[in-house]
């Protein structure tokens, strides 16, 4: 049959999502695109592969059939790329990679410029996205490797098709206005990230060892129920995770303002409108003067790499991943310093 890769994808894509459109978006084409792409296939087999169902479209048996072997031809054909990859003495080629903000600013320069330094012939373009969104740009095929976020009490779809690797562990503290909670102590923002640091999976040591003896005194949740918060959407797994942690400790966070930027969430904190869940990496956005505040409660997320198993031996994909696994390095503490008294108050 005279097909092409691409064709295959979008047929696979439009099998799984059930949409042109959702595929187009996907893929990174427009909905015309992914049309023409059926159509050149229908041509190819001399079959009709889609059928029109009021104002959707869905496969035929003969569009469904052809979209289970695609998947094996996809996978066979990553294989082979991969084999004649290996063949190579030096690792050059391009490798797609999705990230989101925090990773894009404190995790990818590091490895980049590692890998310049180790593999010139490495060509990594990168993309910044909404972190809830790079699990699907890797199923898609749309890149080959993300940085994405796991929590535990959320955890992102686990698909044999896919590894997730853990890269670091983060804790959670709690952002707070300056003064907020006087019988706990303060610790300014710098200060606690710069010595807070990550756990890396392979170093479970408590991340608080070491700290000075004037480290605030952890913080129930519970304390938190009069206070306004400033948290990402219900429907994102952030802020899922963290609505969970609270209902765990007995209390219902009260959301007065949904935010998924995090240097607006830390400006919002400063500014006193609200408290917001951090950790050291989404300190380091944004220097900012707020109290950060352990929390007795655990809860973390894992940084996690994802990828699709067929192309796990590709050799720019296996030279950049140990580069990602090295911790970001450390900060220096940022000056404490104390601002004004909001204008705005905690309610």
């Amino acid at each position: 049959m005279n097909w092409t890769s691409s064709q295959l994808r979008s047929l696979t894509e439009l099998d799984r999502r059930g949409t042109i459109t959702a595929v187009a978006a996907a893929l990174g084409y427009t909905p015309g695109g992914v049309s023409q792409q059926i159509a050149a296939l229908e041509r190819a087999t001399g079959r009709k592969l889609l059928r029109r169902v009021g104002r959707r479209v869905e496969l035929t048996e003969a569009g469904r059939a052809l979209a289970r072997h695609a998947d094996r031809i996809l996978a066979a054909e990553a294989e082979a790329v991969a084999a004649v990859e290996r063949t190579r003495t030096e690792i050059t080629g391009v490798l797609r990679v999705a990230l989101f903000a925090t990773a894009a600013a404190e995790i990818l320069p590091q490895a980049l410029r590692a890998a310049r330094e180790a593999h010139p012939g490495l060509e990594v373009r990168s993309r910044d996205m909404e972190v809830d969104d790079v699990y699907d740009a890797v199923v898609s095929g749309a890149v080959d490797l993300a940085l994405g976020l796991d929590y535990p009490d959320v955890p992102i779809p686990r698909d044999p098709a896919l590894r997730i690797v853990p890269l670091h562990t983060e804790r959670f503290a709690l952002a707070v206005p300056p003064g907020t909670f006087p019988e706990h102590g303060s610790a300014p923002a710098g200060a606690w990230a710069a010595s807070a640091g990550l756990v890396h999976p392979a170093d479970p040591a408590d991340p608080r060892k070491g700290l000075p003896t004037s480290t605030p005194l952890p913080l129930d949740l519970r304390r938190t129920e009069p206070h306004s918060w400033i948290l990402p959407p219900a429907d994102t797994y952030y802020g899922r995770a963290v609505r969970t942690a609270c209902r765990r400790a007995g209390v219902e966070p009260s959301v007065r303002h949904e935010v998924t930027d995090t240097a607006a969430t830390l400006a919002l904190v400063e500014a006193g409108v609200g408290i917001s869940t951090v950790t050291d990496l989404m300190l380091r956005l944004r220097p900012s003067h707020v109290d950060v505040l352990p929390l007795r409660e655990p809860l973390e997320r894992h940084i996690v790499m994802i990828y699709r198993t067929t192309a796990e031996s590709l050799p720019t994909l296996t030279s950049l991943i140990p580069l990602l696994q090295s911790p970001p390095l450390p900060r220096p503490p940022q000056p404490n310093i104390t601002p004004a008294p909001p204008s705005a108050t905690l309610s």
